[in-house]
């Protein structure tokens, strides 16, 4: 199932088919803040759902069960997690009820992350750090493990307080840019803390009247998280200031469907202070041309005029430069790397590359 059939849901007449379309299509989508992948039995089984012949429930029982007869699948790469979580919050997107509590925001952990992780529900007991390829390996300070349930409830009490009344759009977007902005970087979670933020978001989102049933989150989660991370950073001695300009235009997108133009390497720190280094393709195109086919070697030659041999780049900026399909940018990257001419970088997340200089 190569074609993504969740466009064409969304776009549906029928409300709960466009509903069901967007609730699986931001699910499945939102995998990708932790590098995860879903699988083709998942895509099989949404569809099922969407078109009325399973529940959510029966959903999944069905994974459930897959997972429990395949053991071997997608253990290594962690897809089971992307297949279950997914299902787990295409489930909770599409149920009505909701509070807005700290207890809710709990809950929706737990019932994400039961069977997955072993704190699913649960506020960390210990201080974190996370390097992040966005601000070059540095990481946003997280909240004191010793104080998060009081900051959590500090916020939320504060957000309760708070009256939209009389504000116009800008300052509405701004004000949730701001508060989730912070509620995420509390990171209550040790893990799974970007994916529990976004289901509570949207939840919310709806009780103020916002209808977000686009496809804006499925297609930019990670913009979505690295707008997060911007949101809580600061490196003054090198002009760098924490801005919610980038989660803002994420939201007008979201919730005015305007369409501001969402590129990850406009996030990331280097953007504001640096230029990537120029290389003279000609020095390198008889190398590129040997090694590739001749389409190929010409997105070769684009990636590295774009990025040369320092910038770091992934799956998501080989799609945006060079408007491929996710599966095929995956290939060229894979193709890229047997043949050593990129090389994989860690410490700035899961699928991060680097160009190898061929000189000589």
């Amino acid at each position: 199932m190569n074609k993504d059939p969740f466009k064409e849901y969304i776009k549906a007449s029928e409300p709960d088919k466009r509903d069901k379309g967007y609730a699986w299509h931001t699910a499945i989508g939102l995998q990708a803040v932790d590098g995860l992948k879903t699988s083709e039995y998942l895509m099989y089984t949404a569809v099922r759902n969407i078109e009325g012949e399973i529940s959510f429930e029966e959903a999944n029982a069905l994974l459930q069960s897959y997972y429990e007869e395949n053991p071997a699948c997608g253990a290594d790469d962690r897809t089971e997690e992307a297949d279950k979580v997914s299902a787990r919050i295409a489930a909770l997107l599409s149920e009505k009820a909701f509070s807005f509590t700290p207890n809710e925001y709990l809950s929706i952990h737990r019932k994400l992350f039961t069977g997955i992780y072993s704190h699913a529900g649960r506020i960390r007991d210990y201080n974190i750090t996370k390097k992040e390829w966005v601000l070059d390996g540095a990481t946003v300070l997280y909240g004191s493990a010793t104080e998060l349930k009081a900051t959590l409830d500090y916020d939320f009490s504060e957000e309760k307080k708070f009256s939209y009344k009389n504000l116009s759009m800008d300052d509405i977007i701004h004000h949730l840019a701001v508060f989730i902005s912070r509620l995420w970087q509390i990171h209550v979670f040790g893990e799974g803390n970007t994916r529990t933020t976004a289901v509570f978001f949207i939840k919310y989102l709806r009780t103020l009247g916002f209808d977000v049933t686009n496809d804006i989150f499925a297609e930019n989660a990670w913009y979505f998280r690295n707008s997060l991370v911007r949101a809580n950073y600061n490196d003054l001695k090198n002009g760098i200031h924490e801005t919610t300009e980038f989660l803002e235009m994420f939201l007008r997108n979201l919730l005015l469907n305007e369409n501001h133009p969402l590129h990850n390497r406009a996030l990331h720190i280097g953007s504001t202070f640096k230029a990537p280094e120029k290389v003279n393709i000609e020095d390198q195109k008889a190398n590129i041309e040997n090694l590739f086919t001749a389409k190929t070697a010409s997105h070769v030659c684009k990636l590295l005029e774009e990025y040369g041999f320092q910038t770091i780049f992934g799956r998501s900026d080989v799609q945006e430069i060079l408007g491929l399909k996710p599966t095929r940018s995956t290939a060229l990257l894979k193709e890229m790397a047997e043949k050593g001419f990129i090389e994989p970088v860690t410490g700035f997340g899961k699928g991060k590359y680097r160009f190898i200089s061929h000189k000589g």
